[in-house]
């Protein structure tokens, strides 16, 4: 195939190319390196497959960009990762993630329905959350597909939103009686790094548990905090579901099939994707100290607007269906692998 990768140059869209790229597909990756990075595009040429991978600077939402991009490598599918997603930030910012992620997405999905002398790209996957779902009601813990969608967040609330664009596009191509697969898998947190060593994650500002404390431990920064110790979970903090980034492309890879299998002309179905289990934020900051060796100062404070009380998921569906689970369930395993690439790279990209 030839896979369009949005946002390919970021943490979980350059973990997409490699394994596109180790799989013997060509990949065009589209990144406008607003907060992708550079250093992964290189890291992914220099390594198997790299001369496959035709890379691309600009936004997903430009129309007329990507409808070019489209045709001229002749693309089969799309990944689509490009999006903001700092919880945070979306609540201070809300029109900037709208912008970002809904009208980005509306723009890829105009160019995806021009392609091919208007035949259209016809299959999807998109990069959704387990923010959609905000604070699942009593007893839907572990959380399946069917609970219901309320985000806590604006960057939630994007990802809700894009899901149902998704949904009346799809029906929309089944009224013009044109193919089109699309899945939206809802991650939970993401963590963990290439075990090759080729590539990791590189965020700036770093935002995210595992790294900041990886970071913490390797002296990069002084210390760290916690938002909330006062949650009701068993320690006071959140409670996270954390699933390896390799097997959450794998996920992906798995789920691309099965759209080019389909027998309906069109479907549209959701994942969620996670190792079925949850860690609480003071869980992950032993495993970092376990794996690391290291001690480091850690600072509590209030909670943080927009977060969730305990998120993880029930994946049987994904099981079920398309032959999914989870090779790296061992939160130690998790962290040993960024810990790996991160003392490699404690500066990122940039300091390699």
């Amino acid at each position: 195939m030839q896979v369009l990768v949005t946002g390919g140059a970021g943490f979980i869209g350059s973990h997409a190319c490699q394994r596109l790229l180790r799989d013997g597909h060509g990949v065009v990756c589209l990144d406008n390196l607003c907060r992708g990075r550079m250093g992964a595009v290189e890291a992914l040429r220099a390594g198997d497959g790299g001369d496959r991978l035709a890379f691309v600077e600009g936004d997903v939402g430009d129309r007329d960009l990507v409808s070019g991009v489209l045709e001229r490598h002749g693309v089969d599918a799309v990944l689509h990762f490009a999006a903001l997603a700092y919880v945070g930030e979306s609540v201070d910012h809300p029109l900037r993630y709208y912008r970002a992620n809904v009208a980005g997405t509306i723009g890829l999905l105009e160019a995806c329905a021009q392609a091919r002398g208007g035949a259209g790209v016809e299959r999807f996957v998109f990069s959704s959350s387990c923010a959609t779902y905000g604070d699942p009601p009593e007893g839907m813990i572990p959380v399946p597909e069917t609970c219901p969608q309320h985000p806590t967040s604006p960057y939630g609330r994007t990802k809700l939103v894009c899901e149902h664009v998704l949904r009346e596009y799809a029906g929309a191509r089944a009224i013009a009686g044109k193919r089109f697969g699309v899945a939206m898998l809802r991650y939970f947190n993401v963590a963990g790094s290439d075990r090759t060593g080729a590539i990791g994650e590189d965020h700036d500002p770093e935002t995210h548990l595992i790294p900041v404390a990886i970071q913490a431990a390797l002296g990069v920064r002084p210390g760290m905090h916690i938002f909330g110790t006062d949650y009701p979970t068993p320690d006071g903090t959140c409670v996270r579901d954390y699933v390896h980034v390799e097997d959450l492309i794998d996920a992906h890879v798995r789920v691309l099939e099965r759209l080019g299998g389909r027998k309906d002309p069109v479907e549209v179905v959701a994942y969620n994707v996670g190792i079925g289990r949850g860690y609480s934020v003071r869980e992950v900051l032993d495993a970092v100290r376990r794996v690391s060796g290291v001690d480091f100062e850690v600072s509590e404070g209030p909670r943080r607007a927009g977060d969730a009380v305990a998120l993880y998921n029930d994946p049987s569906k994904l099981g079920r269906e398309v032959g999914w689970r989870a090779g790296v369930d061992d939160l130690d395993e998790i962290v040993a692998s960024a810990w790996r690439w991160m003392r490699a790279h404690p500066r990122g990209y940039a300091g390699s």
